[in-house]
């Protein structure tokens, strides 16, 4: 008997990708993280208000 694709189990990937949110404007963007870590929350410049901004994580988007 052949092993077909059908009976090997899918594997997930170890890394996500994520929406990080501005809280101070709304702006977002994509980054990667581990699976099994805690949420994101990070401080980076913030385009719309031209200074330094608390971004965390809204939601996960896809297995990278």
């Amino acid at each position: 008997m052949r092993l077909t694709n059908v009976l090997f189990k899918k594997v997930k990937s170890k890394r996500i990708m994520v929406v990080l949110e501005s809280v101070v404007s709304g702006h977002q963007y994509n980054a990667f993280r581990e699976r099994l870590a805690e949420k994101i929350e990070v401080i980076r410049f913030d385009p719309y208000i031209q200074q330094d901004s608390l971004y965390r994580e809204r939601k996960r988007i896809r297995s990278a």
